[in-house]
């Protein structure tokens, strides 16, 4: 009989008690065996998924977002256990990214039938300890937005939350100094956001940013972009797309780079973000961890 641990995140955007019984009565109808774990705090979703790891769960899923899900997978990083996605945060770009269905009861009966596949993960170090991101970590004013958006909104709002914040930071943008190396390459210049990317998609499966990047490929892509004006934001993310489709190369604004060990050091200190929890400021190193966890995901 297979053992899951259903991990809850209360105060996630998409959070609904009788989904989350839902989910446990269809684990159930497929003769596994359920514990369910709601989580009171930021280091919850990471104890349970150790203890779980522990005690031989062969899945822990996560019923939340993002923040929740990358707390649980830290605890799953070199184990055979597997992680299963029940979206329900404000963005969930990590199920997006690997077509997980957005249905909560659809993503459960993937999780029963479907195969697990490795993917990679980022890690970084900050002063409270070593952390994962599944999709992207930065630095500048992608992590700005990310800490100016109200939880409220977020729940209210789910993804479209974060536009209210956008558009406040929108004309404060400015580029400085940055410095960002890459596999021991620094990359010199003035910039106002930089992005370390383990998937392609920002708003999957709407807009990619790159069009090599892929969650079991072992590298980071890396883009750094210069802003001064909401229209040179509007430019660089017009050229991202072009050069998704066309190729059309770097621009002395907008430079992508690849490579498994990405440094961010800043004239003036910028916040950093992964996976959309700002983490206090730089310098930011990000290391990739090839096919770091097992994921159910469609193949």
């Amino acid at each position: 009989m297979a053992r899951v641990l259903l991990i809850g995140n209360p105060v996630a955007a998409r959070h609904d008690p009788e989904v989350a019984e839902t989910v446990i009565r269809i684990f159930r109808a497929a003769g596994w065996q359920v514990d369910f774990g709601t989580t009171a705090g930021p280091l919850d979703a990471r104890r349970f998924a150790a203890a779980a790891v522990a005690d031989g769960v062969d899945v822990v899923a996560v019923f939340g977002g993002d923040g929740t899900t990358m707390q649980a997978a830290a605890a799953l990083v070199g184990t055979d256990t597997v992680l299963g996605l029940v979206p329900g945060g404000t963005g969930n770009l990590l199920a997006g990214n690997l077509r997980v269905p957005t249905s909560p009861v659809q993503a459960a009966e993937l999780i029963i039938r479907g195969q697990p596949r490795r993917i990679d993960l980022g890690r970084i170090e900050r002063g409270d300890g070593i952390h994962y991101f599944g999709v992207a970590c930065g630095a500048g004013a992608d992590a700005r937005i990310m800490g100016g958006t109200v939880v409220e909104e977020k729940r209210r709002l789910g993804i479209g939350g974060y536009f209210g914040s956008l558009f406040r930071e929108l004309p404060l943008i400015r580029s400085s100094g940055f410095r960002v190396t890459v596999d021991g390459r620094p990359l010199d210049r003035e910039a106002s956001v930089c992005m370390v990317l383990n998937c392609g998609e920002i708003i999957p499966p709407f807009v990619r940013a790159v069009r090599e990047a892929a969650p079991d490929d072992g590298v980071f892509d890396v883009l750094v972009l210069a802003a001064d004006s909401p229209w040179q934001v509007l430019r660089g993310v017009t050229r991202a797309l072009a050069n998704v489709l066309l190729e059309t190369g770097p621009t002395p604004y907008l430079l992508h780079a690849r490579g498994t060990v990405v440094t961010i050091e800043t004239e003036y200190p910028e916040p950093v973000q992964y996976d959309g929890d700002v983490a206090g400021l730089t310098p930011l190193t990000a290391v990739m961890e090839p096919g770091a966890i097992r994921v159910v995901a469609p193949l």
